[in-house]
């Protein structure tokens, strides 16, 4: 395959990297170019990630971290600021589905989980990153929303009101950040054949979705130099 270089030179932090979409943007991200830093919760998974992207000839750099760890979050920024200094591209992707229930029989403890992991270390996240990304000369950032911020999603709990919030929060990170170098975009991926969609609708056939792969182009036109978006939330399939 030929490799393409519209990420040439740019340092992105994918979190949740290790599997699903995250781990297809990475492997996109390496063949478009770009030098890596990848979270996930587990090692191995990350590793066996590595090993695919090393022979792409990419690089990344390993971070085992659980995203509700808050305080590992700005040790991570301030790594990243000692080595590199700056951060031309951040993939907030790590999600959780939680429980489907009706919103009065959720559980108390998977509820305010699902929000912490996919909202509040979001918050955490950018306002650590965003002296980075400020630093960089075209920065580049995705929040991974869905398709369940949108309209009423009854038994969807707390998933739906975590990406409800989520995009709240970009938009108005995004107008914060009009007259600066950032572009900061709300990605919905779609229905894609991943593990989380599987739990959610187990009834469906997998073979009749877009794999991780085939949705990963989008990611990197958001995260390319010459993205024309900021503060939109746009669909990955009118991106591909």
């Amino acid at each position: 395959m030929a490799r393409a270089e519209q990420l040439e030179g740019r340092l992105v932090l994918i979190t949740g990297a290790s599997r699903g979409i995250g781990r297809a943007v990475a492997l996109a991200c390496a063949e478009a170019g770009a030098e890596l830093i990848l979270t996930a919760r587990t090692t191995g998974a990350l590793e066996e990630l590595d090993d695919e992207i090393k022979a792409r000839g990419g690089q990344a750099t390993l971070v085992e971290m659980d995203v509700t760890d808050l305080p590992a979050i700005p040790r991570l920024a301030a790594a990243i600021a000692e080595r590199w200094g700056r951060l031309d591209g951040f993939v907030a992707n790590a999600g959780q589905l939680g429980q489907m229930a009706p919103m009065a029989h959720s559980d108390p403890e998977i509820f305010e989980r699902t929000l912490q992991v996919n909202l509040t270390s979001v918050w955490h996240q950018l306002r650590a990153f965003d002296p980075l990304l400020r630093a960089a000369a075209a920065a580049r950032v995705i929040l991974v929303s869905s398709g369940a911020a949108q309209g009423a999603r009854p038994y969807w709990g707390a998933y739906a009101v975590s990406k409800a919030g989520l995009e709240a929060m970009g938009r108005a990170w995004a107008a914060e950040n009009e007259q600066t170098n950032m572009r900061i975009n709300l990605l919905d991926p779609g229905a894609v054949a991943t593990a989380m969609r599987a739990a959610s609708y187990p009834g469906e056939d997998p073979a009749s979705l877009p794999t991780p792969q085939d949705i990963a182009p989008a990611f990197i036109r958001l995260l390319s130099p010459d993205c024309p978006h900021h503060g939109a939330l746009l669909k990955a399939r009118d991106l591909i």
